[in-house]
């Protein structure tokens, strides 16, 4: 049986993640643009995953905080942010993850969101991933690019510390000299054996170039489906990936994000190979 042996958090009474069951899925737009797009991916995606029984999370950000230029577009602020992933949740019945980049952003957010999620440049944080952890939601933490697997645990054991189990990691790649990302698949079981949480696998950010561009980070989109279906072999408990149904007109991260169009294939291929190694 080749799935990583981690503990079962769950996000709802309906969306349960890790101890051996089928991965789920993050999945929406790297920023959140406007309601109507956000509306267009999740209903789009929720009927793909309902057909194949993959448990689904909405995600978008409300803030990019770390894009490569201040003339960048980051989101309309947290705010506008929440009132649309709180009309997606509504809306759509789904449970939905953002990212927070403050420690005092983390209660507001809690009210709203079921997971919160700490970028990867901030698993370090411990403010931020105690704030995090004390508002009792799901907290996934993204592990930097800079950090060896088995280190993810202490970002972890902070977060614990609060009381607050629900935990997931994730892995993105690690840096390959200058805009290159790498990733090493034996990362995988290593996080989960060191953290104990179930592990989730973020295809889309994992073929990034940051910066490559100069204004802004580059990436090779044609390589996300070849990493997806790595990742589901090794056996994650989820994956992430950011889609758009236009991705070169993509106000975020335009370079790796996953053509909406393509999702349908990819996920079908995704559960042939999770039945397959299971």
């Amino acid at each position: 049986m080749s799935r990583l042996m981690t503990r079962r958090v769950e996000v709802t009474s309906d969306v349960h993640i890790g101890d051996g069951l089928p991965f789920a899925l993050m999945a929406g737009p790297c920023v959140i643009e406007d309601l109507e797009l956000c509306r267009t991916i999740c209903r789009e995606v929720q009927q793909i995953t309902r057909q194949l029984g993959i448990p689904y999370i909405f995600k978008a950000s409300f803030d990019k905080a770390n894009r490569t230029s201040v003339q960048s577009f980051r989101g309309d602020g947290m705010q506008a942010g929440l009132d649309v992933l709180a009309a997606i949740k509504a809306e759509y019945g789904v449970p939905v993850v953002t990212d927070v980049h403050q420690a005092d952003q983390c209660a507001a957010v809690g009210e709203v969101v079921d997971v919160i999620q700490i970028p990867a440049f901030l698993c370090r944080q411990t403010d931020l991933l105690l704030a995090a952890g004390e508002t009792g939601r799901v907290v996934n933490i993204k592990k930097g690019q800079f950090m060896a697997p088995e280190d993810i645990a202490q970002a972890v054991r902070k977060v614990e510390s609060t009381g607050n189990n629900r935990i997931l990691v994730t892995e993105r790649g690690v840096s390959f000299g200058y805009h290159n990302l790498v990733v090493d698949f034996r990362a995988l079981p290593i996080m989960a054996a060191a953290a104990g949480a179930p592990v989730v696998f973020d295809a889309t950010h994992a073929v990034q170039q940051p910066a490559a561009q100069g204004h802004a980070t580059g990436g090779t989109r044609e390589y996300v489906p070849h990493l997806a279906k790595a990742a589901v072999a090794v056996g994650i408990d989820a994956l992430f990936l950011e889609v758009h149904p236009d991705p070169k007109n993509a106000m975020s991260d335009a370079a790796t994000v996953l053509n909406l169009a393509d999702l349908a294939e990819l996920l079908a291929t995704l559960k042939r190979i999770e039945d397959a190694v299971s």
